[in-house]
């Protein structure tokens, strides 16, 4: 049985892009894929595959070409997305279920609004550099938990949360001090 809404999405994406272009249409939340956020939705759009092999330069070469022909398209897509929708993602269909997580990694056009927005961690404007980490399951229950209560509102705010938490701790500044103190020996060196 489909999801509320499932149908709803899918028929609004098809409608967006030419006939015979999409092949087919998930729409995932949380506990569905693991780059869904509590509190998130996501859509997975598989692009037909017109007699072209598997593989990964014909993937490309889809992928790429319906970039190129639908432009407008995914500009109006990714500006009516509602906000709870995290990001489409489109990707060259695979008839072999258990190979398409290997080739989402590789070709793949990815929209959207990353998530809900963050909230600033203090008045401070700073320049982010995004960082990306693997969790165990354990680690991203406790992540997604705190998301869950309103402790945060992503993953990545978690993240920073709990590293400015690190920064707090008095031993941080022993920390420092001590690499500092192995830094200028290994420059005398």
């Amino acid at each position: 049985m489909a999801k509320p809404g499932t149908t709803r999405v899918e028929k609004h994406v098809r409608s967006l892009f030419p006939d015979g272009v999409i092949s087919r249409v998930q729409v995932l939340e949380y506990g569905d894929d693991p780059a869904v956020e509590p509190g998130d939705v996501a859509v997975r759009v598989f692009l037909h595959r017109p007699d072209q092999p598997e593989g990964g330069e014909a993937d490309e070469q889809i992928v790429g070409s319906f970039e190129n022909a639908n432009r407008e398209r995914l500009k109006k897509l990714n500006d009516e997305l509602p906000r709870v929708i995290a990001w489409v993602e489109f990707q060259a269909d695979s008839p072999d279920e258990t190979d398409e997580t290997e080739k989402r990694r590789r070709h793949v056009l990815k929209i959207g609004r990353g998530g809900r927005a963050a909230r600033p961690l203090d008045d401070a404007a700073e320049e982010l550099t995004p960082v990306m980490t693997r969790l165990g399951p354990a680690d991203l229950a406790a992540v997604d938990m705190l998301i869950t209560a309103g402790i945060a509102g992503s993953r990545a705010e978690v993240l920073r949360w709990a590293v400015g938490r690190i920064r707090e701790n008095p031993a941080y500044a022993q920390l420092q001090d001590r690499v500092r103190e192995i830094s200028e020996l290994k420059a005398r060196f």
